[in-house]
């Protein structure tokens, strides 16, 4: 039941100890407001590296060629390994759980793209089409890139919305020519992605570029999804084309140079179990900063009581039991550290909310904390406050009505 002379005394006490309310008060406050900073801080980096892997499909492998440093069936180290089409056409057709493939060939130079009088600068990247998948890019107009123009040598381009801003302005791009090193290519769609680094390339048709940059065969890298979201699966995979491609290009399958596979879905759960760390030293850090204040508001209720023991023996002889002198210390404790740990709360997510806009970076973005954190930082405030008034309130509940009134 609401006891308004209990809430009215508390705000004469609290009244006359202004300064003193608000310093403890501040501790508190400020542990709460440094938690809110800390754990939006870890979301936003949190945010802005799995952004990342939003780029690459999570559940992919990507295998890279190297340069040999082992000596193998009588050949030297230092021997460079080139994946050719015969590499992406086995892998395929390997019986391995492959999903979405494609090969790439990056064409080298100054990769010179031009439109009328607009010349600019991008990579050009030669893919089979299953690479939209692969890179997790988004066809706004037009299409993507198709297996009929990898067969028939097409010259089309994909490009994307910053190459689209750069060379056409205001202008439709699909169905016009574009020239790439001074070779008509026709657009066929524009695309988006989360990668600003994706986002400063074009894509053609891996067959094209052979035949019409001088690709004979060759391709630079490999890439393909599977069925399966197993560590321990891609890892025997993993294992297998290796030792697949070391019999193919004759190297031995324990080099760690001649050939680099990049599982993403490993780097995926080994960055989350990293960011699961950080959240735990914020909390650890919080927690501590969170009881430091706990300790300040304890301090200064036990030299409430020590001020008021005359009048707590006064109450206890006036018949007041030890259930209500404790009532007492722990709400005043409870209401100090509930209204400071909220104007903390408060001003924590104010401070993310206003930096949020403005801190849209590559491996940083949208700083928040979510609706948990502010229901566990409510119980938090609460046990908080209990804490700190329990052992003064059970002082105070101990004191005896004879020795306060001795008391001078």
């Amino acid at each position: 039941m609401f006891d308004l002379d209990k809430w009215q005394e508390i705000y004469e006490t609290i009244r006359k100890n202004k300064l003193r309310t608000i310093l403890t008060g501040f501790s508190v406050s400020w542990g709460i407001f440094m938690l809110i900073i800390l754990l939006g801080s870890g979301n936003g980096l949190q945010n802005g590296v799995l952004n990342q892997f939003k780029a690459d499909a999570e559940n992919s492998l990507w295998l890279y060629s190297g340069q040999t440093s082992m000596a193998f069936a009588g050949m030297q180290p230092g021997r460079r390994i080139q994946f050719t089409n015969e590499d992406y056409s086995r892998t395929k057709e390997s019986g391995l759980d492959v999903d979405k493939i494609s090969s790439r060939f990056t064409i080298r130079g100054d990769n010179l793209i031009s439109y009328k009088t607009e010349y600019v600068n991008y990579t050009i990247v030669a893919v089979h089409p299953d690479t939209e998948t692969l890179e997790n890019t988004t066809s706004l107009k037009g299409r993507f890139l198709n297996e009929i123009d990898i067969k028939d040598y097409r010259k089309v381009v994909a490009i994307s919305t910053v190459v689209e801003d750069a060379l056409f302005k205001k202008e439709e791009p699909v169905g016009k020519y574009i020239k790439i090193n001074n070779i008509p290519f026709l657009v066929i769609g524009t695309f988006t992605d989360h990668s600003e680094r994706d986002l400063q390339r074009v894509y053609i048709p891996v067959s094209t570029a052979q035949r019409v940059f001088d690709g004979a065969n060759r391709i630079s890298n490999m890439s393909f999804t599977t069925n399966t979201h197993n560590i321990e699966e891609l890892k025997q995979m993993e294992k297998q084309l290796k030792r697949t491609f070391a019999a193919r290009h004759k190297f031995n399958p324990e080099d760690k140079r001649a050939m680099f596979i990049n599982n993403n879905m490993e780097n995926y759960q080994r960055t989350m179990a990293l960011f699961a760390g950080i959240r735990m030293f914020v909390w650890i850090i919080g927690l501590g900063t969170i009881i430091a204040g706990i300790v300040g508001v304890s301090n200064i209720m036990i030299i409430v009581v020590r001020e008021r023991t005359r009048e707590i023996g006064i109450r206890k002889a006036l018949g007041a039991t030890p259930l209500s002198i404790v009532s007492l210390v722990l709400t005043e404790s409870i209401l100090i550290t509930s209204v400071a740990g909220y104007v903390g709360l408060a001003m924590g997510v104010i401070l993310l909310e206003i930096l949020a806009p403005h801190t849209q970076i590559e491996f940083f973005m949208n700083p928040s904390v979510d609706l948990r954190v502010a229901f566990s930082a409510t119980v938090l405030l609460v046990l908080s406050g209990a804490i700190a008034g329990f052992f003064p309130a059970r002082k105070a509940a101990s004191i005896l009505p004879i020795e306060a009134l001795s008391e001078e």
